[in-house]
């Protein structure tokens, strides 16, 4: 179950770089992410009344779906928000490394934790990735349009971190569809007032109808692949796998979006892939 674990979360990996490739290319980003999770949130919205309906939960569990519906409203904001500021190629190794950077810094800073030699060679690699992502070393590093996306995509990449560690207490709880459901409840909310101030969903609608449909089938596909992965396999041992959608999500800016500095983004990605495994498997 342990391989079938780690092929689930390839598959997840791919599938989450597909689906953020689709809302990169979107005209209005909010509207894109708010109508792909509106099909799935729709269909699933029965599966979680009739399971809480069957099995009632303490008021302790509901906190925690709350919480998580809260985180991924969040989320939501701030992933609109990284996609309509930075490249494809530039953002999405950064929002989906920082957890894994985030982590191992705070355990040594203030839990007294500490990390293996190889652990600090990791971490190294991706500090080095991030920083060269975030186009300071560039010739427009004086420029605030590089280095905001990068701060922006940081911001995600700390708010996964955060609805990971609640999903895994939930899944003690309720059903990966469930919980699924809960996520997207609260990824909606977030950017309804936004969606109808906007006056935009009919627009979006006409111009990426088909993409928006397979849209709603790889975004939750993917978290719901990872789910599934993380009832047969620790955590700790196959989320860092995820991250190989850093790779897949960078080929796909440059060779698809045609965005600049396909090289070194690159190298930058696969840098900070090798530094999340090095630290998830020997630090």
């Amino acid at each position: 179950m342990f391989i079938v674990s780690i092929l689930l979360v390839v598959a997840s990996g791919l599938t989450h770089a597909v689906w953020s490739l689709f809302t990169k290319r979107s005209q209005n980003k909010s509207v894109f992410l708010w109508s792909i999770m509106m099909v799935t949130t729709i269909g699933l919205l029965p599966y979680l009344i009739r399971e809480l309906w069957l099995t009632p939960l303490s008021l302790q569990a509901y906190g925690f779906l709350l919480l998580s519906a809260c985180l991924q409203s969040v989320y939501s904001l701030l992933l609109a928000r990284t996609y309509n500021m930075g490249d494809l190629s530039q953002v999405y190794p950064i929002m989906r490394g920082t957890s894994t950077l985030f982590i191992p810094i705070g355990s040594v800073l203030f839990l007294r934790e500490s990390l293996s030699i190889y652990g600090w060679i990791g971490l190294l690699c991706m500090v080095f990735g991030f920083i060269w992502l975030s186009g300071i070393f560039t010739r427009k590093k004086a420029s605030a349009g590089t280095v905001k996306p990068f701060l922006m995509a940081l911001s995600v990449g700390l708010c996964t971190t955060c609805y990971v560690f609640v999903d895994r207490i939930n899944l003690q709880h309720v059903s990966a569809i469930s919980l699924l459901e809960v996520t997207n409840i609260g990824f909606m909310a977030a950017l309804t007032p936004i969606v109808l101030a906007s006056k935009q969903l009919r627009v979006e609608w006409k111009l990426n109808a088909k993409i928006i449909l397979l849209g709603a089938i790889l975004n939750p596909g993917s978290y719901l692949l990872f789910l599934i992965a993380m009832k047969y396999a620790p955590v700790a041992h196959i989320s860092p796998i995820r991250e190989i959608g850093t790779v897949f999500a960078t080929i796909l800016g440059i060779v698809v979006l045609k965005e600049k500095q396909g090289t070194l983004r690159i190298i930058c990605s696969i840098l900070i892939l090798i530094g999340i495994l090095i630290i998830s498997f020997f630090g």
